[in-house]
């Protein structure tokens, strides 16, 4: 009986040592990320940097040259339409006068002086005889009544009446035109910065905001002198935002007027947004790798009410993931299941505890799931980011989570 017991208990040490070599050597489950097929919303976007705009901006510039004001106005201050006060413009001759040119200039204000004084004589000569031919037509007048003198002589005296009115009234015009004249040489000698007249400091032009908005930027602060067309100060509407987006020439093919975006990223809320315009010219721009690209521009108008002080302002860097289609109940398959074997999709999926190596036709794709159109049946299980450890045919157990 002991010999017995000694030979089951060899065999039974034997048996553990061969199960405990079996376990150590035999291939083990491999833990694996899964996840089951389920359905569910799909959109496809196409993502891109942008910013936000004033939608319409009024730059307002010098009309002329002139010396313009310190300006009152900041970045940023609200304006009223053709009531703030944007600048203050003193029109103002470039150039001085030498002293050749004053001089020529004085002596023709002394001549202008003398003709007007020359015209002054006339015109006291010219009242005079007015009043002589006057007095005249009224003592032919009474002696005509009393039949002394002839109708002849009545008429003579009334035409030499109308003949000194007509003599007034030339040297009348002939003052004014010396008096224009004199008018006319002394504007000519004012120097630069000089008062028009002696009732007047300063000859000043107000510019005024065309809309009501407020101030982008104010390129001249201090007082200086400006030539036509300076720009003076750009003016916004806060109220109305648009996006504008650069799409490679590639992408905006397949963008439609009028799709939905969302506009993301720039430190609020989302923002729902739509295509307004897709501009139809292309152009260059160097990526930040130094390759050249064809760009297209597009323009989002913003739907969702911009209420209160929480909006964008111009000049906004934004993200917009612009809509390229949309389902509801589509068939999601993760992105991280998905690898290529040739020319084809594949996936491992998990059956029986193993992996067995797919084939699937998927759609439309997004940043996390794509359409899964054919290949696995409804709810199957499939591995996510499948390591090198995974074949067609090896063990495989669910990881638990937390491990």
């Amino acid at each position: 009986m002991g010999r017995w017991l000694k030979v089951f208990l060899a065999l039974l040490a034997a048996l553990a040592v061969g199960f405990a070599f079996y376990e150590a050597l035999r291939p083990k489950p491999v833990p694996v990320d899964v996840a089951a097929i389920a359905s569910g919303p799909l959109t496809v976007t196409i993502d891109e940097e942008g910013v936000v705009e004033f939608r319409e901006i009024y730059a307002i510039s010098a009309p002329f040259p002139a010396k313009i004001e310190r300006s009152s106005l900041h970045v940023g201050d609200t304006v009223i339409a053709n009531r703030t006060q944007i600048a203050t413009l003193r029109p103002s001759d470039p150039t001085f006068i030498d002293a050749r040119s004053e001089t020529e200039l004085g002596a023709a204000i002394d001549a202008a002086n003398a003709a007007v004084a020359l015209a002054e004589a006339d015109l006291n000569h010219a009242q005079a005889d007015l009043r002589q031919s006057e007095s005249e037509l009224n003592r032919v007048e009474t002696l005509r009544k009393t039949g002394t003198l002839s109708a002849k002589a009545l008429e003579l005296a009334a035409t030499d009446v109308d003949r000194q009115r007509a003599q007034l009234r030339r040297a009348e015009a002939q003052l004014a035109i010396r008096q224009s004249e004199l008018a006319s040489a002394r504007a000519r000698l004012l120097q630069p910065g000089d008062p028009l007249d002696a009732g007047s400091s300063c000859h000043c032009v107000p510019l005024f905001s065309p809309s009501d908005g407020v101030v982008l930027s104010v390129p001249l602060e201090s007082e200086t002198v400006v030539p036509t067309g300076t720009p003076l100060a750009e003016i916004g509407d806060p109220r109305r935002l648009e996006v504008v987006v650069d799409l490679l020439s590639a992408d905006a093919v397949a963008v439609r007027q009028g799709a939905d975006a969302t506009i993301t990223g720039w430190g609020g809320p989302d923002l729902q947004a739509r295509i307004r315009r897709i501009e139809p010219t292309a152009f260059t721009k160097v990526s930040a790798l130094g390759i050249e690209e064809q760009r297209v521009n597009v323009r989002l108008d913003i739907v969702s009410p911009l209420d209160g002080e929480e909006r964008p302002g111009h000049r906004y860097r934004v993200v917009a993931r612009i809509v390229l289609w949309h389902g509801e109940d589509v068939r999601r398959l993760p992105l991280g299941a998905l690898f290529r074997t040739g020319d084809h999709w594949s996936v491992y999926a998990v059956e029986d505890g193993r992996a067995v190596l797919t084939g699937v036709s998927i759609g439309h794709r997004d940043t996390e799931a794509a359409e899964l159109i054919d290949g696995l049946e409804p709810e199957a299980k499939i591995i996510l980011f499948p390591s090198d450890t995974v074949s067609d045919g090896v063990a495989v157990t669910p990881r638990q989570s937390g491990s």
